[in-house]
């Protein structure tokens, strides 16, 4: 829906930097090019960038409640908002707007923090209550909208994105080190982390409120471990059935609210088809679907999208990416501040500037794979759950020195190191770009040494062991890769994202089956798939898993063979950061002689991180190019 941004000094005699707002605004403008404002309180300054999607006259923000004592600014959607306004209506509350917007401040003013239980959707926002000179910041359950901020000597600042908070000269450009190498082992920066030292994302499903300009510790108010660990009764597999189409379609409908146009991202795969499959039974108009493919068969969905596509009718729009495309890396870096691996990137962002020629609104399939079982890596871990009895017979040290005497890059190294593991650390290193064991290579050994694995086990001990991975993948692969890249790569382009099967209510009902329903026999997404049938051409729902994957190293190989070299050779920047110069001409000399897949991505990782940090680190200051004008476009300005 927008972007927001604010500053609240720990100076109380120091009025906000009005100037510093609306550079942190106009960075921000592609989230929200439609409108937007601000309001200053003393050292308190929030504001917004608007993307109109619900309201579209009167739905400017930031925006008060009756008596002016609290004013928000929202980034994202209610979905429920009719309902909640009904409600405080009935309790003597005054609407000045037909805006989801204009909830938030009245169920603050009746429920204060536990606000957020009332609401369903995605979002970030900020309310201050001038009564109590406090601001209070939430984030939705999953983490589909992001939220920055930083705490300084000179009081606290925070932003849609990391491109927003770098405006304020109180936030160093200092990169964490701890950031970098979570990045390289995992290919994103997981949440709490960032790139930069003193700057840190607000988890999912958390809290935070600021007094004087100082950060509280963030509070939890919604966890997914939870429906796995108290599922209630096992439903009959038939009642489950009912029950999930029942909150399937619920998800879908209450996610079609809008005064503007909605299409669909359709891959062929299961998750979009059947979103795509309920919108058409919902909507009076054919619905605008948007496909991309590859020219490498191996990696083109394109025929099952167009098979989904013509079953419901849609307004079916595609397109095929190939390197050429690569030229939009830059554009992608600037979406996303910190380094981000994941190549699909690239393809969400280019299917985006597609989509928003026709709509301002998509509905995604994201998170069908983490609540039902639809990875590969847990097919896996199920093939493989016996070996965890390797280490009990003695045998996993034996495995670990037996990999250890292999030259990198052998044949089965990997393999017999991984495979020496205990369970959960196993699936950790297998879905690690830089295992720990490589990053000690790549590293130097001072930066190796504060090198952390952030993922935390311990919230799910004693779960089944899918429902320990799933709940994993739910708190750090979801937010930190997933719903990152769809919301960089669709607000890069102007275009909501929504992603009606994460709304918590069919997340929680998800999560709470049990195992064998979400993983059966080997049948992955078992439940879900059973609901279908009938409903989805069959040969969706029986087709193998493809995963949205990009074909690099075919364009590498093929087309693109000098473009690790252009970018890494010396590895300067790498070096500043503690990455081993010889490391990286290593790995390239090994790429080229075996021209095997991980070490492509690797090698693409390293890419990426260089461009990234050349970008973070640009010595320009903070001014911006587009700053004349600032004034019209950010529009209206209060001031108390």
């Amino acid at each position: 829906m927008c972007g927001i941004f604010g500053v609240f000094g720990s100076d109380g005699t120091r009025p906000a930097d009005r100037q510093g707002l609306l550079r942190m605004g106009e960075v921000l403008a592609r989230r929200g090019p439609d409108g937007g404002g601000l309001h200053t309180d003393g050292g308190l300054g929030i504001g917004m960038r608007r993307l109109s999607i619900i309201d579209l006259k009167t739905g400017d923000q930031p925006l008060a409640n009756e008596d002016g004592s609290l004013w928000v600014v929202f980034n994202g959607e209610i979905y429920n908002y009719r309902e909640l306004t009904a409600e405080l209506l009935a309790k003597g509350h005054r609407f000045s707007t037909a805006s989801d917007t204009e909830v938030l401040v009245h169920l603050y003013e009746d429920h204060g923090e536990a606000c957020v239980d009332k609401l369903r959707g995605m979002f970030a926002f900020a309310v201050w209550n001038r009564s109590r000179r406090t601001l209070f910041l939430a984030r939705d359950r999953l983490g589909i909208k992001p939220l920055y901020y930083g705490q300084t000597p000179h009081g606290f600042v925070f932003g849609s994105e990391l491109k927003a908070v770098l405006q304020s000269p109180w936030v160093p450009r200092e990169v964490d080190r701890r950031g970098v190498a979570a990045y390289l082992q995992f290919g994103y920066v997981p949440e709490a982390l960032t790139i930069l030292k003193g700057v840190a994302k607000l988890p999912p499903g958390h809290t935070l409120t600021v007094r004087e300009g100082r950060a509280g510790a963030p509070r939890r108010y919604w966890d997914p471990t939870a429906s796995f660990r108290n599922p209630g009764r096992p439903p009959s597999e038939e009642d489950a059935s009912e029950s999930l189409w029942t909150l399937l379609k619920d998800a879908v409908r209450s996610h079609l609210v809008s005064d503007v146009p909605v299409g669909a991202f359709l891959s062929g795969g299961v998750d979009s088809s059947t979103v795509v499959a309920i919108m058409a039974s919902e909507v009076g108009v054919p619905v605008k679907t948007f496909s991309v493919g590859f020219r490498e068969e191996a990696y083109n969905e394109l025929a099952y999208a167009r098979r989904v596509a013509e079953r419901f009718r849609t307004e079916h729009h595609e397109l095929v990416v190939g390197p050429q495309d690569l030229d939009v890396l830059d554009d992608l870096l600037s979406a996303f501040d910190e380094p981000f691996a994941d190549p699909s990137a690239i393809p969400t962002y280019l299917v985006s500037r597609l989509a928003r020629q026709h709509v301002k609104v998509v509905l995604s399939g994201d998170g069908g794979d983490e609540l039902f079982a639809g990875y590969d890596r847990y097919m896996v871990d199920h093939r493989r759950r016996h070996l965890g009895l390797i280490g009990d017979v003695g045998l996993g040290g034996g495995l670990r020195g037996l990999s250890a005497l292999l030259p990198e890059g052998a044949p089965g190294k990997n393999l017999l190191y991984n495979l020496s593991l205990p369970r959960m650390e196993r699936y950790l290193d297998a879905i690690s770009l830089f295992p720990p064991r490589a990053l000690r290579h790549l590293l130097e050994p001072a930066v190796a040494a504060e090198a952390v694995v952030p993922m935390d086990t311990r919230p799910s001990a004693g779960l089944d062991a899918l429902s320990r991975l799933q709940d994993l993948d739910l708190r750090t692969y979801l937010p930190g890769d997933i719903l990152t890249k769809v919301d960089r790569m669709s607000m890069a382009n102007s275009l909501e994202a929504r992603v009606p099967l994460l709304d918590h209510p069919f997340v929680e009902f998800a999560c709470g089956l049990p195992a064998r329903l979400r993983l059966n026999s080997g049948e992955q997404k078992y439940l879900l798939k059973r609901v279908l049938r009938g409903r989805l051409p069959a040969e969706v729902l029986i087709r193998p898993k493809q995963g949205f994957a990009v074909p690099l190293e075919a364009w590498f190989e093929e087309r693109l063979p000098g473009f690790f070299q252009d970018l890494l050779a010396g590895a300067s920047r790498l070096a500043d950061v503690g990455v081993k110069p010889s490391a990286v001409q290593s790995l390239m000399e090994l790429y080229t002689r075996r021209r095997r897949p991980d070490h492509c991505r690797r090698l693409w990782a390293l890419a990426v991180l260089d461009r990234a940090l050349r970008r973070i680190l640009r010595t320009e200051g903070h001014q911006v190019d587009s700053l004349r004008g600032a004034e019209s476009k950010i529009g209206s300005e209060s001031k108390s």
